[in-house]
């Protein structure tokens, strides 16, 4: 597991370290350079003509140290010093000086132009603000320029907390981050401008942000392994979980074969589907090995029979919107007593009737929305949503009590008293039809064998991220289909076992 802390929060552990640990911030400040100037070095970057522009607070300090350890190795630089220099922090203060001392100048302006490294040292994680003014215009000039463009920590203009960028940021080639991956750079449109980040471990103590339940996370592939639920020599298929999946209507059939095959290729026990009359011939042919309970009419009775069936229901791929598949929806949240997965239609058909979520008989609930469902659902614009995307994921957990998987390029996770988490894996070839379909089947077959909805909607994204990298190895990145990432589930699964 990684941490993504904001500039506040990395900002909390930067002054733990100083103040617990006794770290002055001025060898941080020379640990950061060092392992800057360590990347540039291994990198085999021209150091022929080096542009390093820096601000007035800490950042702007670690770009002067860089400068100088690059002049010390025979760089050409040029330190500008494009911040107020009467605001200048004590620690950016003396690095101007030890530039000064080891021979170097600094200039008062940016000139466009041609260099072989232009480095970014303006704002980093510091930046609370809208750029604007000279700033702004500077960092325009630097994203004109040439040459090999590096941040240091953050490329300014980059808000660390939800990877907005209001005005204009420094657009980087790679990103130096110091400690931990900034969360703003994994955001997007954040990490468009951060390029490549690589992490520098400087000797920051970040085991105060296990304890910060607002501190995002990711996973790392060898944290999976530990997650994956247990397969016992001796076990038979009702030990890995019954899952009811509620798919289908007239002409999507597909996304119930979807739901179905990712349940079992995620290693559900045994699968049930139930849906309209008119898939069973198709159902029953692509996936023999489910059970395929068909209705012509909404038949109360025979639904609650089936919930009270299942050890997990997945509910709304391809369900359309129909008066009936209202009332099967109603009554499948007023009365299902286990985990329960709601997609698609089924989001659809929440956001006409929002009192449905008053009624959810338990806390055990994943919704799954893209950012379109979400803005349904929550009745605010997109582009809201996505400007602060984990606030408002964790608001929208907190009220209604449930998980809830925001699906986007970036796809983040939240529920109360969980860290919230964002998926690094996965890739543009899954934007296809039937990727959410498959998904939702992902997640219920992890819930059926018995992990909780929290941990199931983590893994099942992380899992459903790492079999589209595999598929577009496979298939490259314009011709995955979405049964191919429910078959690379099963590949990555194999993997991971072995």
């Amino acid at each position: 597991m990684i941490f993504l802390p904001d500039g506040r929060q990395m900002k909390t552990a930067d002054s733990y370290t100083i103040r617990e640990k006794k770290i002055p911030s001025l060898i941080l400040m020379e640990r950061a350079a060092r392992a800057f100037v360590d990347t540039v070095t291994e990198r085999g970057y021209d150091l022929s003509r080096v542009c390093v522009v820096c601000g007035s607070g800490n950042n702007g300090g670690d770009g002067f140290a860089i400068a100088r350890l690059l002049l010390e190795k025979g760089a050409e630089v040029t330190a500008v010093m494009a911040g107020n220099p009467d605001h200048c922090t004590e620690e950016t203060l003396r690095q101007i000086g030890l530039f000064r001392e080891a021979g170097g100048t600094v200039c008062n302006s940016f000139e466009e132009g041609e260099y072989s490294i232009l480095i970014d040292a303006v704002f980093g994680a510091g930046l609370s603000r809208r750029v604007e003014g000279s700033y702004l215009a500077c960092i325009e000039a630097m994203n004109r320029s040439g040459g090999v463009k590096l941040a240091v920590d953050v490329p300014s203009g980059v808000s660390t907390s939800s990877g907005e960028v209001a005005t204009s940021a420094f657009k980087a080639d790679l990103t130096v981050s110091f400690q931990c991956a900034k969360l703003g750079c994994m955001l997007d449109p954040g990490r468009a401008y951060a390029g490549e980040v690589k992490v520098a471990d400087i000797g920051v103590d970040t085991d105060g942000l296990e304890g910060d339940r607002d501190v995002a996370y990711a996973l790392e592939e060898q944290d999976v392994r530990a997650m994956l639920p247990g397969r016992r020599a001796d076990s038979h298929k009702g030990d890995y979980g019954r899952a009811l999946i509620i798919a289908g209507s007239r002409g999507m059939a597909g996304a119930a074969y979807l739901s179905a095959l990712a349940a079992y290729r995620t290693g559900a026990g045994l699968v049930q589907i139930y849906t309209p009359e008119e898939n069973r011939t198709i159902l029953q042919t692509l996936l023999p090995e489910a059970i395929v309970r068909c209705y012509d009419f909404f038949d109360e009775r025979e639904l609650l029979r089936l919930l009270e069936w299942a050890d997990v229901v997945s509910i709304g791929s391809g369900l359309g919107t129909s008066d009936k598949s209202r009332r099967i929806l109603q009554t499948t949240l007023e009365n299902v007593q286990v985990p329960c997965v709601v997609d698609a239609d089924g989001l659809n058909l929440l956001a006409e009737h929002s009192r449905y979520l008053s009624r959810l008989p338990h806390e055990n609930f994943v919704f799954t929305p893209h950012m379109g469902e979400m803005s349904r659902i929550t009745k605010k614009p997109v582009e809201e949503l996505r400007k602060s995307r984990l606030e408002e994921l964790m608001q929208f957990t907190g009220s209604h009590r449930i998980t809830c998987v925001l699906k986007d390029a970036r796809t983040c996770i939240g529920k109360q008293g969980e860290h919230p988490f964002v998926n690094l894996s996965g890739n543009a070839a899954m934007a296809k039809a039937g990727s959410g379909d498959v998904l939702a089947g992902v997640i219920t077959g992890l819930i059926a064998q018995g992990m909780d909805c929290f941990d199931g909607a983590v893994l099942g994204v992380y899992l459903h991220g790492l079999a589209g990298d595999a598929a577009r190895r496979g298939k490259g990145g314009y011709s995955v289909l979405a049964r191919e990432l429910a078959d690379a589930v099963g590949a990555v699964l194999k993997r991971l076992e072995e």
